[in-house]
């Protein structure tokens, strides 16, 4: 990377820092330039300030609406690919799509010996190691892995009693535009005072986010007995 201001070589540098210094005060999600985490907060307020000139659309960042663009308005595909004739909208996707003539797998599981062309995949295939079940049915309370699952399960158990509002910022499903705007209030909108756990010294903004970590405290045996190496939860 070359670059004439000095300016664009530190905004370079920190793509190679794993220094992230820049926090959500929603999510606690953390971020290395204040330009990622401004982004980042877009997303929990619903704030697009990037606006297509040909249609209605806008975006929470620049890269959203230059992809966009690309897909409805101008067709362009700028990434070739030399080994065949595939060529793509976004260099992520012509990335991987290369590891299909070279085989590469650059994203294996260290529990296991599968390996994946990219991190979204690995991410999924982990959950086969945790047992971690986050994606909720709405209708049943029944519990998946995948939100892909899930969603085949409500269509083949519910039917026509699919919720149709998914939140932006978690998994929950709603039948009702209302439904989804009381949901987004009471969980994740921001709370002028942080909500404290009772257990540990953390404290969020959102109550959404201090419920998904009170689960972290959920099995935790936090009395010993001072006499002997007994513990319990409650």
């Amino acid at each position: 990377f070359t670059s004439v201001k000095l300016s664009s070589l530190r905004r370079h540098l920190k793509t190679h820092s794993d220094e992230k210094r820049h926090v959500c005060h929603l999510c606690l999600k953390a971020f290395r330039t204040a330009t990622l985490l401004h982004n980042h907060v877009n997303t929990h307020t619903g704030n697009k300030p990037h606006k297509c000139s040909e249609c209605d659309t806008a975006f929470v960042t620049r890269g959203e609406l230059s992809r966009h663009r690309r897909y409805k308005h101008t067709l362009e595909k700028p990434f070739k690919c030399t080994i065949c004739e595939y060529s793509s909208v976004e260099a992520s996707k012509m990335r991987r799509h290369v590891r299909s003539h070279t085989g590469e797998r650059p994203y294996p599981c260290h529990l296991c010996s599968y390996a994946s062309k990219d991190a979204y995949k690995l991410k999924r295939h982990m959950f086969t190691h945790t047992g971690e079940k986050r994606y909720e049915c709405y209708v049943c309370q029944a519990r998946f892995t995948q939100s892909g699952t899930m969603k085949i399960h409500m269509l083949q158990k519910h039917g026509g009693n699919v919720p149709k509002y998914q939140c932006p910022h978690c998994s929950t499903f709603l039948s009702r535009k209302s439904d989804l705007g009381v949901h987004l209030r009471n969980l994740h909108s921001y709370m002028e005072e942080a909500v404290k756990c009772r257990d540990c010294e953390a404290a969020f903004h959102e109550r959404y986010a201090f419920l998904q970590h009170r689960k972290t405290h959920r099995n935790e045996k936090r009395f010993r007995c001072a006499q002997c190496s007994c513990t319990w939860s409650q």
